[in-house]
């Protein structure tokens, strides 16, 4: 008999020869830091004042909370693999009428923070895919029950007939119409023809947002006007019934060359004042209750409303795990990384989150796999619905992720059971949010919906192609940048405070390497408190003549040196091993210790008066509108401050102390100080200076908009000053 013919691969794995190494330098630098600690200890039970005891207990602490978020970090690297697909392998096993249909969630919540056309050009984007359109289906998710979305996407279903035939004839690859025509595409009529067609919907959809509603010279057609009409005097985004509008329907719509467009829907969920809204993952479970009744595709893509696709080939990507038989019963999803586009050459606010983003999820790849990071994640509709050898049941069968439909999408049945599962009261009494669905009860619910399906027993697969499989925008303010990672951050210490908490339930759940991964994760915002410590009782003491760390000649000294070097040496090898410069680590590394003192420092107060019960959260967008002359200046790699921010308060407070530290140190040495005792206090308050310099030049050097506000400069000014006069005051003996 024949031998039968290996089939070809659709992804390998190889365990990458760099674990040994991160093994053996973890053990290392663990003795380092223990003898730290130990350091610590020694120096606070050996003092002899009340203030040096109180010093250095201080500094033990904030040692223990940088060593115990080092620890957990090592977790990453502990079973480092390398995951490669072979896309072009997959029609060779398996044929594209066995391709699994597809829904895609895109989620927008204000047009005024998000503008419509950027959603729109999200959902051109993925309805391009190289995908059998009967296969996919779009949902738009419009928190913001806004008629000036809705319009964008009547507009942008008439000019996707011509834009999905012309991307499949000319091959194009960049099948995000703003992305394209700001490329270098190739000039033709028939590319002239489609960019004069873009152009004008782009302009009657923003001539329609500027105006701020939808005129009746702006409705085509009867069914249109329907749909408007449902925007009545009482409809407000905090008020209003189910709207559910479909667009375009697969096998009724046809492009202008005859082929099946994909479905296009439009949900906005009711909203009344009393019911809970759950933020974003209250969508999301909307839009998973609707798509079930609509087309229940076992194949769920979700995206950010800035997310586009920038490779038509990516679900071929996914289907390679997907039709993996070895690891597919425990397959929960497949998680592409965050890239963005449009980020200055020096990536200044660390918008790339490069560790966090790429680094990290390939170390969880050897693992149980990455977590859920909010987009470009393509889910199976079956992990919504309990863990892999369990299943929870919904509360009616079309729910159920096996539910076959079989009546057309705009049937008057499949319709108002689609509005009845998106009413707001729908989920009151039912386990949506706990044990179905995306999971309540964090700001981050991204992140704790991909850590309990971990939990569960769900694995996961992290996919990062050569070419970015969808790119997005990022903060250009650093106000916006800072607010963004101050909301993650709340919500990652309200995962790390409760019931599920990581360091109990995860550890048992996952076991103690990812464990400690979700540890990592969920108390990232804890180093606000020894990043806060060195960046003011070291300078402050240093200005006092006090020192309080071991002195150059001192065999302690060495143990400083070797984990300063060791951890910034090591952290920038990583970096750039991972595709990054080092212009772009020196900005990561400024921006971690500028969080430390803002958005990580803000986010655990806020989460500490939510408890108290002083404040509630709120989900508050980042702003995707440009603007021109901020736009201009971050493109020339500089800070944008401009409005009053209570974060940038003790941030330039940190900055003043540490610069008067410094040269105050200096001449003190030049005057006979004790320069062998001083030195590790004069190195970091220059080190601090010197990654401070953004915030001097725009505090004192620039006149443009984007300088410090006066008003925070002379507050944190009278803050330093406070602070200097009170740490004078103190006895120093």
């Amino acid at each position: 008999m024949e031998a039968t013919a290996a089939k070809p691969p659709l992804h390998t794995l190889t365990f990458s020869s760099a674990t040994v190494v991160n093994r053996v330098f973890a053990a290392v630098c663990s003795c380092a830091v223990l003898a730290l600690l130990y350091q610590d200890a020694l120096r606070a039970l050996n003092s002899t004042t009340f203030l040096s005891f109180s010093l250095s207990l201080t500094f033990l602490f904030a040692d223990l909370l940088l060593g115990f978020m080092w620890a957990t970090g090592q977790c990453f690297r502990m079973r480092l693999v390398h995951r490669h697909v072979f896309p072009e392998n997959l029609l060779k096993v398996t044929r594209e009428e066995d391709f699994p249909a597809m829904d895609v969630f895109i989620c927008t919540a204000d047009p005024d923070k998000e503008p419509p056309m950027s959603v729109v050009n999200t959902a051109l984007s993925v309805m391009a895919y190289d995908y059998p359109a009967e296969k996919l289906s779009v949902y738009v998710s419009d928190d913001g029950g806004s008629a000036l979305t809705l319009f964008a996407f009547v507009e942008a279903a008439k000019f996707g007939s011509h834009w999905l035939p012309f991307c499949r004839r000319n091959n194009v690859v960049e099948r995000c119409p703003e992305a394209y025509f700001r490329s270098n595409y190739p000039r033709s009529n028939e590319t002239n023809q489609i960019k004069v067609m873009y152009e004008s919907m782009k302009e009657r959809v923003e001539n329609v947002v500027d105006s701020g509603k939808v005129t009746d010279d702006c409705i085509t057609n009867e069914q249109e006007r329907q749909a408007f009409n449902k925007w009545t005097p009482g409809f407000t985004r905090q008020e209003h019934p189910t709207v559910v509008e479909v667009l375009l329907e697969t096998g009724k719509d046809r492009d202008i060359t005859g082929q099946s467009m994909p479905n296009l829907i439009y949900v906005s969920r009711q909203k009344n004042r009393t019911s809970p809204h759950h933020f974003k993952a209250g969508a999301l479970n909307v839009l998973l209750r609707v798509s079930a009744v609509l087309t229940n595709a076992p194949i769920i893509l979700t995206l950010d409303c800035d997310m586009y696709s920038n490779d038509p080939q990516t679900p071929y990507s996914m289907l390679c795990y997907l039709f993996d038989t070895t690891i597919n019963p425990e397959l929960g999803y497949v998680q592409f990384p965050q890239r963005f586009h449009g980020l200055n050459k020096g990536d200044i606010y660390a918008s790339e989150l490069r560790r966090e983003f790429l680094i990290n999820s390939a170390g969880l790849n050897g693992l149980a796999g990455p977590n859920h990071v909010g987009t470009g994640c393509f889910f199976s509709r079956r992990v919504f619905f309990g863990g892999p050898s369990s299943f929870v049941s919904p509360e009616i069968p079309e729910l159920r992720p096996d539910h076959v439909v079989k009546k057309p999408i705009q049937a008057q049945s499949i319709l108002a059971m689609a509005h009845h599962v998106a009413d707001c009261k729908y989920e009151d009494q039912t386990n949506w949010g706990s044990k179905l669905g995306f999971r309540y009860g964090t700001l981050v619910e991204d992140f704790y919906t991909g850590y309990r399906l971990q939990c569960e027993g769900w694995r996961s697969v992290f996919c990062n192609p050569n070419r970015p499989a969808f790119l997005g925008d990022a903060p250009i303010t650093l106000n916006d940048a800072l607010n963004q990672i101050k909301r993650w951050s709340v919500g990652l210490l309200e995962v790390a405070f409760s019931k599920y908490s990581p360091v109990t339930f995860g550890v048992r759940a996952m076991g103690p390497i990812m464990g400690h991964c979700y540890t990592h994760y969920a108390f990232w915002p804890i180093p606000s408190i020894p990043l806060t410590i060195y960046a003011f009782l070291p300078q402050l003491a240093l200005l006092n003549g006090v020192s309080i760390f071991p002195k150059v000649s001192d065999t302690w000294f060495f143990l400083y040196t070797f984990l300063f070097l060791g951890t910034y040496v090591r952290d920038c090898l990583d970096f750039i091993l991972s595709g990054g410069t080092f212009q772009r680590w020196w900005n990561d590394q400024r921006m971690w210790m500028i969080r430390g003192v803002t958005s990580y420092l803000f986010g655990s107060i806020e989460l500490l008066t939510n408890r108290l019960g002083i404040a509630k959260n709120g989900f508050n967008l980042t702003s995707k509108v440009l603007d021109g002359e901020q736009s201009k200046r971050y493109d020339q790699g500089t800070f944008e401050f401009g409005v009053e921010s209570p974060m940038f308060v003790p941030l330039s407070t940190a900055a003043i102390v540490n610069l008067i530290a410094f040269f105050g140190g200096l001449v003190g040495v030049f005057r006979g100080g004790d320069f062998d005792g001083l030195f590790v206090q004069i190195f970091v308050a220059g080190f601090v200076v010197v990654n401070c310099w953004p915030i001097y030049e725009a505090m004192v050097l620039r006149t443009d908009k984007g300088r410090m506000p006066t008003k925070t400069t002379l507050i944190s000014t009278f803050l330093a000053w406070a602070l200097y006069t009170a740490a004078s005051h103190t006895p120093h003996t």
